[in-house]
């Protein structure tokens, strides 16, 4: 397998064309683009790649695009696309209708700040606004990452198991525009991977029947339940879709968390997306003065991995979570969703939310020893803390 120094766009739009191609002996592949900074170039290159049994479909707005990719999972084809920030919320009504369909639909989005006022750079608000659709949700760290963990969302979400629509999330320009080495798997690999899509709900010119129709209180609760089902499954089919991975390609796409030093921590904390390297390599400073300190990286949001979580976490008594998000009133999305996954377990547990890096500034080694330096003195947790602001300051 070739390695080539490109951007997390590149790889992106790599991994969607040839996961598309591969559908090519089924029903091929379908992908609505419409461009919005900074995912453009994903969609340029997917509307470039030579499909043997495919359309790239140009539209006038990410609330068709979905559309389109909609139509054509519902034909049958493996269905794709990708977008960014106000393009996503823009895409919010076809985004739901996708998940209660239940169609494997994989969308790259490159996380960007939601405006007003308008802001370019990495801030998770707008595919986590997304929270409480039935999507599959994965945040990566590297170019690496982006590419392998596209390639296992369209088996996982293909999976009769699951046949659920998912998303891969990076950071803007940190990933999406910055070059890394990354290794590019040849179609061959790719086809042996993935196999030919079969949506058991396709429509069928030999059997008519219509789909999104009015629905009883007693049909939506079961629709929901069997949705709800579906996501309880995702991580042992995740688990699997892994190890085929692994022998397929010869690497590891990651787990759905990931833990660095948290084997004996009593302080952990908690990132995602590239926030993780650079606490990584804090942790690792940490652990040559001594301290117990360690890491877990979230890469499955949703479902969210609660069980998973509390195991990396049962050495701890101080977690810092590292949100680059905010909800408002509320404080950090991941925060709120770990609170909740130790609620009644733990009552010897500090879980304080640090919201850094808000509308893309640097999340930087001095703020992580200054969450440390905070986390260490907390006899309780308090409201989320602002990192990397001076509060005192009069907004204008």
């Amino acid at each position: 397998m070739p390695t080539e120094l490109v951007t997390g766009n590149h790889v992106a739009g790599y991994a969607l064309s040839v996961s598309g191609e591969a559908n090519r002996t089924a029903r091929g592949a379908v992908c609505g683009i419409y461009p919005i900074t900074p995912q453009t170039e994903i969609v340029e290159y997917v509307a470039k790649f030579p499909f043997s049994k495919g359309r790239v479909v140009p539209v006038e707005s990410e609330h068709s695009a979905m559309g389109v990719s909609i139509g054509a999972s519902l034909a049958g084809a493996r269905s794709f696309t990708a977008s960014s920030s106000n393009g996503l919320a823009y895409m919010v009504e076809n985004i739901m209708v996708a998940g209660f369909y239940r169609l494997p639909i994989v969308m790259v989005a490159v996380n960007r700040t939601l405006g007003p006022p308008w802001n370019i750079w990495v801030d998770q608000g707008d595919t986590l606004m997304l929270r409480d659709f039935p999507w599959l949700q994965f945040y990566c760290e590297s170019n690496q990452e982006v590419l392998d963990t596209t390639l296992l969302a369209f088996r996982l979400a293909e999976d009769h198991r699951v046949l659920l629509p998912t998303l891969v999330a990076m950071d803007a320009f940190i990933v999406s525009h910055t070059q890394s080495e990354t290794v590019l798997p040849e179609q061959a690999l790719v086809d042996d991977y993935l196999p030919g899509l079969d949506l058991p709900q396709r429509m069928r010119a030999d059997k008519p029947t219509t789909m999104g129709g009015l629905a009883w209180p007693h049909e939506t609760l079961s629709h929901r339940l069997e949705v709800d089902e579906a996501m309880r499954r995702v991580p042992d089919v995740f688990e699997d879709c892994r190890r085929s991975f692994r022998k397929t390609f010869g690497r590891d796409p990651g787990a759905a968390i990931q833990t660095f030093e948290t084997e004996d921590a009593d302080t952990i904390l908690v990132a995602t997306g590239t926030i993780a390297t650079t606490a990584r390599e804090v942790v690792r400073r940490r652990r040559a003065d001594g301290e117990k300190v360690g890491l877990l990286k979230i890469k499955m949001f949703r479902p969210f991995p609660e069980e998973a979580i509390r195991a990396a976490c049962r050495t701890a008594s101080r977690i810092g979570v590292i949100d680059r998000n905010y909800a408002a009133g509320i404080g950090g999305v991941f925060w709120q969703d770990l609170r909740a996954a130790f609620q009644g377990r733990r009552n010897d547990l500090i879980i304080q939310d640090y919201l850094a890096g808000i509308g893309g500034g640097d999340v930087t080694p001095n703020i992580l020893d200054e969450v440390l330096a905070d986390l260490a003195l907390r006899s309780q947790a308090e409201a989320p803390r602002w990192m990397g602001i001076d509060t005192r300051q009069e907004v204008h």
